[in-house]
């Protein structure tokens, strides 16, 4: 639930089309909603009312059954329901169970789409990724966005080990309002984008490399000592987490 859905909610009630105590059952689920055997879950209805970011389910240490009734729960309300590190054989499971759930397995996201599209923000999102095996999380980041009612823009294989290939994406990149760059190896791409534009540049390291790289560790420290000023990084591997930081930098404020 989100404040135009209370606005509407209490519309409904001042215009006789709702009455007290059906209104007062919808908000008696705010803050949050029990659900699953013994309690297993406290579904945060509230979230996007107060923060602008829905809650959203990470699926890697949840069974499918409970990943199933939290997004059942979530999409309740028509806003749509996102879960996050899901392999696929849960994914079948829960689309079993949630058949409007929509798989996407590069991503390794499930989806189910709101009744509404969520306002659109003031301009488009990059996602820019290094290279191919950076993809994963490059489409955890641009899907995530897209859930969250962001334009995005898809900017793939432009790692620095062919620099004309960022170079010829330039005009794409300096149209955006943000840059989520997606990097490995020594993770230098976020460096060389913000030397290019001057939109916010939100870097995520990812796990792809060689040993030295220790798992993204390489690629996350060069992007914290990056030369160019200004560089955020979240952690290692996580797009969705880059994708609520671009949808804060993108939000209107108008709405």
């Amino acid at each position: 639930m989100d404040l135009e859905d209370i606005r509407r909610l209490l519309e409904e009630v001042r215009a006789g089309r709702l009455g007290c105590e059906e209104a007062a059952e919808r908000l008696r689920r705010l803050p949050y909603e029990v659900v699953g055997p013994g309690g297993m879950a406290r579904v945060d209805h509230h979230r996007e009312l107060r923060s602008g970011i829905p809650e959203v389910v990470l699926g890697e240490f949840k069974t499918a059954e409970q990943i199933a009734e939290i997004l059942a729960a979530l999409s309740s309300g028509g806003g749509g329901a996102l879960a996050t590190r899901v392999d696929a054989d849960k994914a079948r499971a829960v689309r079993a169970a949630l058949p409007q759930a929509s798989y996407h397995q590069v991503a390794r996201l499930l989806v189910i789409e709101p009744a509404e599209a969520r306002p659109r923000g003031r301009g488009v999102i990059a996602v820019v990724a290094a290279g191919t095996s950076d993809l994963p999380v490059a489409e955890e980041a641009a899907l995530s966005a897209e859930f969250l009612g962001h334009e995005v823009a898809r900017i793939t294989d432009v790692g620095v080990a062919g620099l004309q290939r960022v170079l010829d994406a330039s005009e794409e990149l300096r149209a955006c309002e943000v840059a989520i760059v997606v990097a490995g190896m020594e993770g230098a791409l976020p460096s060389v984008v913000a030397g290019l534009i001057d939109r916010p540049i939100i870097a995520v390291p990812t796990s792809v490399g060689y040993g030295v790289g220790l798992g993204g560790f390489a690629a996350m420290l060069s992007m914290l000592s990056s030369c160019s000023p200004g560089v955020t990084v979240v952690n290692i591997d996580n797009g969705f987490g880059a994708a609520v930081a671009a949808a804060r930098f993108n939000r209107r404020r108008d709405v």
